[in-house]
């Protein structure tokens, strides 16, 4: 894990509030069929001004911290925030300081592994505490990259 300063971004997706013991149950889960909805082939491609290739999930809304609920929004980057179409929301994800973990290999595995050490970090009270404010993961080609707000 590395400090980082991360960039602003706007980002236009498809949203869900759930918590992470909701999506330890596959009856509760709503993580899959958001991501199934944002990845499907075509689903951005009405949203104008469109940044890069990457699929962006924002994770903000924190109700306490990784026990409560949070809100989680799947989507692209853009230069600006369109006329949203029915069931996006659009969400600016503040620059600053941000603790950066790099997943790579087989997905979704690989991610759920950096979570897990999200995880480590925060109930070892480890430094710098996350602040729970607006968390961002970068989905590229060669794995995805976690931004933590600290």
């Amino acid at each position: 894990m590395d400090v980082t300063e991360r960039a602003e971004l706007l980002v236009v997706g498809y949203a869900v509030r759930t918590t992470n013991a909701d999506e330890m149950d596959h009856a509760r889960a709503k993580l899959p069929g958001l991501w199934q909805r944002a990845g499907a082939p075509g689903a951005f491609a009405h949203v104008p001004g469109q940044v890069d290739e990457n699929l962006y999930a924002v994770l903000t809304d924190y109700e306490s911290d990784h026990h409560g609920a949070y809100t989680q929004i799947v989507g692209i980057g853009v230069r600006t925030v369109p006329r949203l179409p029915e069931g996006m929301v659009a969400v600016r994800v503040p620059g600053g300081p941000a603790l950066k973990i790099e997943a790579r290999g087989q997905m979704p595995q690989a991610l759920i592994e950096a979570w897990q050490e999200v995880w480590k970090h925060t109930e070892s009270g480890g430094t710098p505490a996350r602040s729970f404010a607006t968390d961002l993961e970068v989905h590229h080609p060669g794995g995805a990259d976690l931004y933590l707000s600290i």
